[in-house]
């Protein structure tokens, strides 16, 4: 990491804090899995520290297909009570947080010829039904093909036998992944971003920490702690071998591609659920504001996870089934404003002699050396549920009073509201945007106010970042005052997703906001220079399609 990285004063007390306490769990990465194990962990009175290599959801919590899902396509796998947990979680996270998981319709076309037929396409969505105890936010609807073609005028009329409406939820994300990690912060763990694990502290056979390095002066310090938790996802293996260098890998990389085209474009109205043409994997078709996520791929990939990038063969895979069945689109490379990937972090023994589709997506929690626990596995969906089991763990191993886990119960940052839509509606009263209102009462929640309040204070924070985006100025400055945000791939990759959806991948946005970000970060001239230089360089590793 540069030297633009400011040692602001917040930042410096909680590295004195790491170095000077005593921590009953230490955990390791700041995606949704680990800061669901800070915030679980944290709220049953355990003192807690997180450190994040990179940014929080940097990896694979920030390039899914952002659903909270049952997982539909698990029960071809026979796999019913990993849909079960699934249904119950997308229930819970509807609650906590219904800024930031909201219901999502979806239609399912059925054309003749097709892998799954209508009939057990309509046998899986009863049995669907029954998993989420029906307590979805509505049973599934049979749709004749007329009924599928008033709903997506857009689809390939030919061969169309029916179809069905079902309801899953919609998320953002690297926002979910931050909300979590704050409201970890806000039950009192510490927690930082941009310090990275460079070995375990022992004490004997015991690791009772970890060695951390944090910019600006990358010294090492030690964060001790009765247990440490692995949960960095597809980085665990290179984390394990910080302890023991012989370790066998435990992850199996699934390599998952998605694209980012204008919905104008793909004409999608909702929600589609397809079967790809070419292997007959399930695939979505994802509405996105004024854009549309088309994804995803699922090939294992055992390329570095600071690698992991989409390639041209990727990218005309998703084209081409999108086109199969959205033909007046007729979209082609020119159409992608963006194309990214991520690595699932799957069981390696459970991926060996399977295709990555069918390979479990259920978590595993082990002690892999005394004082270390390691959780992998999982999907976004019951990251709650996993944090959950880990915390339990530890209060085991650590002899710590026995708790029961309350995150089910008690809304994320944010989450406080009663009504969502009166929210958007006192938004757009107050901003006189629509657009805007929408955006900040989806992305903050209840905290909207207090980035509007920052306009009060510089009417200047209500200009947009992007003449095409609803994002304000307000945000980002929100996003260094409130949300730990330290670089501008922070705010524009991360706080928002700006990144996403200019063809430039921010670049353009980035060197507009950086003299007011300087300014909020104390950068020099020459620090901002070389955090412009840093943007590019994380934009280009995730967004360029390799050939």
């Amino acid at each position: 990491m540069s030297s633009g990285l400011a040692l602001a004063p917040d930042r410096r007390l909680v590295l004195a804090r790491l170095a000077s306490e005593r921590f009953d769990l230490l955990v390791i990465g700041g995606g949704i899995t680990g800061a669901g194990v800070a915030r679980d962990a944290a709220m049953r009175g355990l003192r807690v520290a997180l450190v994040e290599q990179e940014d929080f959801a940097s990896g694979t919590s920030s390039r899914s297909s952002r659903l909270v899902h049952g997982g539909l396509r698990y029960l071809e796998h026979g796999a019913l009570g990993l849909v079960f947990e699934s249904s119950r979680e997308r229930r819970t996270l509807l609650r906590i947080a219904p800024h930031l998981v909201r219901p999502l319709s979806f239609v399912w076309p059925v054309y003749r010829g097709a892998r799954i037929t209508r009939w057990k396409l309509s046998a899986a969505m009863t049995v669907y039904d029954v998993l989420s105890l029906y307590r979805n936010v509505a049973r599934h609807k049979r749709l004749a093909p007329r009924d599928v073609l008033t709903r997506e005028p857009g689809l390939e009329p030919s061969r169309l036998q029916g179809g069905a409406r079902y309801w899953d939820a919609a998320t953002d994300d690297a926002r979910l992944t931050l909300a979590t990690a704050r409201s970890a912060a806000a039950e009192g763990a510490v927690i930082l971003n941009h310090a990275r694990v460079v070995g375990f502290v022992r004490d004997a056979a015991r690791i009772i920490g970890a060695k951390v390095l944090a910019p600006p002066d990358d010294q090492a310090f030690e964060v001790r702690a009765r247990v440490v938790v692995n949960a960095t996802g597809p980085w665990s293996d290179r984390v394990e071998r910080l302890a023991r260098p012989c370790s066998i890998a435990g992850i199996r990389g699934s390599k998952g591609v998605h694209i980012c085209v204008p919905r104008s474009r793909a004409g999608n109205v909702a929600a589609l659920t397809l079967i790809a043409p070419q292997d007959g994997r399930l695939m979505f078709v994802l509405p996105a504001g004024s854009f549309t996520i088309v994804g995803t791929t699922d090939t294992f990939d055992d390329v570095a996870p600071d690698a992991v990038r989409a390639t041209e063969a990727d990218v005309a895979y998703l084209l081409a089934a999108a086109n199969e069945f959205l033909p007046h689109a007729r979209l082609t490379t020119a159409d992608v404003v963006s194309a990214w990937a991520g690595l699932r972090p799957l069981a390696a023994s459970a991926a060996v002699a399977s295709e990555p589709g069918s390979t479990s997506r259920e978590h595993a929690v082990q002690e892999t050396e005394p004082g270390l626990v390691r959780v992998t596995g999982g999907k976004l969906t019951t990251y709650r549920a996993m944090a959950s089991e880990v915390v339990d763990v530890v209060q085991q191993l650590s002899g710590a009073q026995r708790l029961r886990s309350r995150t089910a119960n008690v809304p994320l940052i944010g989450g406080d509201l009663s009504d969502l839509a009166g929210e958007i509606a006192a938004a757009t009263r107050d901003t006189g945007d629509a657009e805007v209102a929408a955006r900040l009462v989806h992305a903050h929640g209840s905290e909207w106010r207090r980035i509007w309040a920052l306009t009060d204070v510089d009417p200047g924070l209500r200009e947009r970042v992007v003449a095409e985006g609803p994002y304000l100025l307000a945000e980002l400055k929100f996003g260094v005052l409130e949300e730990m945000a330290r670089t501008l791939a922070d705010l524009l990759i991360r706080r928002t997703p700006i990144a996403f959806e200019t063809a430039d991948h921010g670049r353009s946005a980035a060197r507009r906001v950086a003299p007011a970000v300087a300014q909020w970060l104390g950068w020099s001239d020459s620090q901002a220079d070389s955090a412009l230089a840093d943007f590019d360089q994380e934009s280009a590793r995730m967004f360029t399609i390799d050939s």
